[in-house]
């Protein structure tokens, strides 16, 4: 699904550029949002946070918030997907 993404992501910023649209996705990790809060507890949480290496803690909106206003004030970033899931993709 990944290479999907990619792939995606990439044509249609290349079918669209010549009418001034952008294709930028973002790969999540896993959020510290009240969703996940509802459906884990803190031991779950626990969990995940420890496959996190570095910062060893789950994402925090406001991180991911700050990437959307980057992607939106960056006119040059098209055809991109950006993972922000702490490494957490990276095997152990």
């Amino acid at each position: 699904s990944s290479g999907a993404l990619n792939s995606a992501t990439l044509t249609l910023a290349k079918d669209h550029a010549s009418d001034g649209i952008r294709f930028v996705a973002i790969a999540p990790g896993i959020f510290r949002t009240p969703l996940v809060v509802s459906h884990m507890n803190e031991v779950v949480i626990g969990v995940f946070s420890n496959l996190v290496e570095l910062p060893a803690r789950l994402g925090m909106p406001e991180e991911f918030a700050a990437l959307v206003l980057h992607i939106i004030q960056n006119g040059f970033l098209n055809g991109e997907v950006i993972r922000l899931d702490g490494a957490l993709r990276m095997p152990p």
